[in-house]
C-alpha cells in the first residue's frame, strides 16, 4: 500500500470479501462504512489506520494470497446460491477453506480446472485478457467439423453480432459422428466455445478446460480441490504464463459429496 493510502474498494477485494467489481456495487447500496461513516462513492483511499465494515461486521484481516486448484465435476453451478436449487461449486469444498471466490466460471455442462482464490484483487487481474494467458480446453463436438473452418477462427470471427478474438483450434481425431477437438482462447466471452462451434454447424457435447495461463488441470480428480504452492503462485504470477507446471506434491482434498 502507497503512502497516501488505496481504493476502499481493492481493500474490500484484498481481504478476500468479493471482487472489486462488487465492492464497487456494495459501496453504493450504503453497505460499506469507513471510521464509522457509510459511504455512497467508492471514491476513497483507506490505511492500514482505517476501519472499514461491510455489511455490518468489521473488514477481516488480510490474509496473504493464495490459490487453489479445482477439477469441477459437470452438473455443477459456479455460484455461492442456485435460485434453481442446483448443486453449487461452493457448497461442496471442503469445511477447512477459508472463504474463496472463482477465477473465472465454467457453465453448467462445463467441467475441468477453476482457479479459486483469497484474493479478490488477484481474481479480477487473472480474468483480464490484457494478461495474456491462454485458457486451453478438450471439447467433444457433434457433427461434421471442417479443418479449414477451424484457422478461420484463427483470424476472429462475428457470430450474431459479436465478435471474437482469434481461437487456436485443431481437430485431433474423429470417430463416427463425434469429434474431439483442442481449442485455446483468451477472451474467455459467455459460452465463446460452444457458440463458435454451433457456428461451424455442429454442437458441443463435452467441454473440458485443461489449462488456465501456467496452471494445468493434471491429474487432479472431479471433485478435489488442491492448493497451488505459495513459491509457485510468486513464480507464476511474476513471472507470466509461458512457463510450465512445476510438479505439485500436496495431497489433494475432495470436496463434499452429493447429496443423496
Amino acid at each position: 500500500m502507497s503512502e497516501e493510502g488505496e481504493r476502499i474498494a481493492k481493500r474490500i477485494a484484498r481481504a478476500g470479501i468479493c471482487s472489486r467489481r462488487d465492492a464497487e456495487r456494495l459501496i453504493v447500496e450504503g453497505k460499506v462504512s469507513l471510521d464509522g461513516k457509510v459511504l455512497t462513492s467508492p471514491a476513497v483511499l483507506v490505511t492500514e489506520l482505517s476501519v472499514i465494515k461491510v455489511a455490518g461486521k468489521l473488514l477481516p484481516t488480510i490474509e496473504a494470497t493464495r490459490l487453489w486448484r479445482y477439477h469441477k465435476p459437470k452438473g455443477v453451478v459456479t455460484t455461492h446460491k442456485d435460485p434453481q436449487g442446483r448443486p453449487t461449486l461452493f457448497e461442496r469444498l471442503p469445511p477447512d477453506l477459508p472463504r474463496v471466490i472463482s477465477i473465472g466460471r465454467l457453465d453448467l455442462n462445463s467441467e475441468g480446472l477453476l482457479l479459486l482464490t483469497n484474493d479478490g484483487a488477484l481474481a479480477r487481474r487473472l480474468e483480464l485478457p490484457s494478461n495474456g494467458w491462454l485458457r486451453r480446453y478438450r471439447v467433444r463436438v457433434h457433427g461434421a467439423i471442417d479443418p479449414r473452418a477451424l484457422l478461420q477462427l484463427a483470424k476472429g470471427v462475428t457470430v450474431d453480432g459479436v465478435t471474437y478474438g482469434g481461437v487456436e483450434a485443431t481437430l485431433d481425431s474423429t470417430k463416427g459422428a463425434n469429434s474431439w477437438l483442442t481449442m485455446s482462447l483468451k477472451e474467455g466471452k459467455n459460452r465463446e466455445i460452444r457458440k463458435l462451434v454451433e457456428h461451424l454447424g455442429a454442437d458441443v457435447n463435452r467441454l473440458i478446460r485443461l489449462s488456465y495461463g501456467p496452471f494445468q488441470l493434471g491429474y487432479l480428480e472431479p471433485g478435489h480441490v488442491e492448493e497451488v504452492p505459495a513459491r509457485i503462485l510468486r513464480d507464476q504470477i511474476g513471472a507470466g504464463a509461458g512457463a510450465p507446471p512445476a510438479r505439485e506434491k500436496r495431497k489433494p482434498r475432495t470436496a463434499k459429496p452429493d447429496a443423496k
